[in-house]
Parts: C-alpha cells; structure tokens; sequence
C-alpha cells in the first residue's frame, strides 16, 4: 500500500515539466513568464532557465521513481514538494498576483490555499512512498484503491482544471475574455474574506471607481483617513483570488497605474 501513491507522482512530474518546456519554447502569452513562478523571483535574463532547471529536476526525479527503489529519488520528491509548498508561500506573500507555474502557463492564476494544499498533500504522499518495496513501474502495473482517493484529492485541489475549462470553452486566455458584470465581480469581492476583513475600515461601501487592467478588476475605496484601499479580484474561477492595498493620499498619484502588491 505504500506504493500506491507512486503513480500519481509520477504522473504529475512528467506532466509538470512537458508543460514547462512547452510555456518556455513558446514563449506563452506576452508577458507569461512574469507571472510564473518560480520565474519571478529571479531577475528577468534567468526566468526562462529557472523554468526549465525545475523541469529538469522534476524529470530525474520522474525516471528515479519509475524505475528504481532508490531512497535518493523518493527522498528527493518528497523534499522537492516541501520545497514547492514553501515557495508558493512565498509567492502569495511577495507577488500575490503571480501563479504557481506548476503546469507551465496553465498555472496563471494567483496562488491560492487550493495550490498550496495540493503541494502538502504531494509531500504527505511522497513521504508515505518513501518505504514502498517496489518501483513505481510496479506500481502502476497493480493501481489500488487509495490512488483513485489521490486523484480525487488532486483535482479538488487543481485551479488548473477551472482554467482548462475555461480555455475549451472561450478559446482565449484569461486577459482576452470577456470579464463578468462589474456587479457580479463587485458580489464576489463582497463574499470574500479580504472583504470581511477589512470593512469596517471604509468610509462608504460602494467603490467611487473601477477599472480592469488583464486578468484583475480594481475597485477603489476611501477609508476613514482619506487614503485609498483598493481591492483586486481575480476574473477567472468560481473562488477568484481577491487582493488589498492601502495608497496613502501622498502617494496616490495614479490609481490606474495600480497592481496588486499586498494580500
């Protein structure tokens, strides 16, 4: 039984790293590997190498467990996805408009508690295989119960199949469709907990401007100092990404320039 989580792993390495190299020798969307990560958070001539070293390590460790026992390979997955889950939070507190880039350009969506439960979830199941007596080409000769458990798990916990969906149905990434009615995004603003949270900090609780910019709508408030709080949500999804910053009065200037900086 402690096998039987190896053939998801695997899986999802190899899908992994074909979807990098795919974002990186296309190129993706203007601008797609400036919301990838781990491609932001190196400076602008490495992006594209930093995506492509992680799927290099994603395929050695894919044909590690496919056809060894070798504790190097199952000790490396599990600290591979531990390291991922520390560098989606980092994300979400540095750059919390970028996404994950886990699946290449499909990832786009701003990280969210979803990507990064799947990463703890993969850690839990690479730690569980470590001991497993067989390979994983063992594995997936003999599939068991508990993997379709994981394939469950894994798709509640995948932004990235709301996103396909999308894609199949409107042909056309995030930042060239047709975003929802200014009320529908300004209800699911007022159903998040960004919103709960800081609304007893606004002066009035309707906007005295928006604007879109991509894959964001901007809201505008003033608190009770006059300073502006603008909310950002996340056009994309049923549970869109909402963001806030506060703009002190002195360093407004101009809201239309604004993006979201801050959770």
């Amino acid at each position: 039984m402690l096998e039987s989580q190896l053939p998801l792993l695997i899986m999802l390495l190899f899908l992994g790293t074909a979807a990098k190299v795919v974002t990186v020798r296309s190129g993706g969307e203007p601008g797609a590997l400036t919301q990838l990560g781990p491609a932001v958070l190196v400076p602008d001539r490495m992006r594209a190498a930093a995506l492509l070293i992680c799927a290099a390590g994603e395929v050695m460790l894919a044909t590690g467990l496919l056809l060894t026992t070798h504790p190097f390979f199952r000790w490396g997955t599990a600290a591979f996805f531990a390291l991922s889950t520390y560098v989606l939070l980092e994300l979400r507190r540095r750059r919390p408009d970028a996404g994950c880039g886990c699946f290449g350009e499909v990832s786009s969506a701003p990280v969210g508690l979803r990507s990064v439960g799947r990463t703890v979830a993969l850690t839990g199941m690479a730690g569980m295989s470590v001991w497993a007596p067989v390979s994983g080409w063992e594995a997936v000769s003999h599939p068991s119960w508990l993997m379709a458990a994981g394939v469950v798990l894994l798709a509640v916990l995948s932004p990235e199949i709301e996103e396909l969906i999308d894609r199949v149905r409107f042909r056309a990434p995030c930042e060239q469709r047709r975003s929802p009615a200014e009320s529908v995004t300004l209800s699911r603003l007022r159903s998040s907990g960004t919103w709960r949270a800081h609304r007893g900090e606004l002066a009035t609780a309707e906007p005295y401007d928006t604007w879109r910019e991509l894959c964001w709508r901007f809201f505008a408030f003033r608190n009770h100092d006059e300073d502006d709080v603008v909310f950002a949500v996340y056009l994309s999804g049923r549970r869109p990404a909402v963001r806030m910053a506060v703009v002190s009065a002195e360093d407004s200037g101009s809201l239309a320039e604004y993006t979201p900086v801050s959770a």
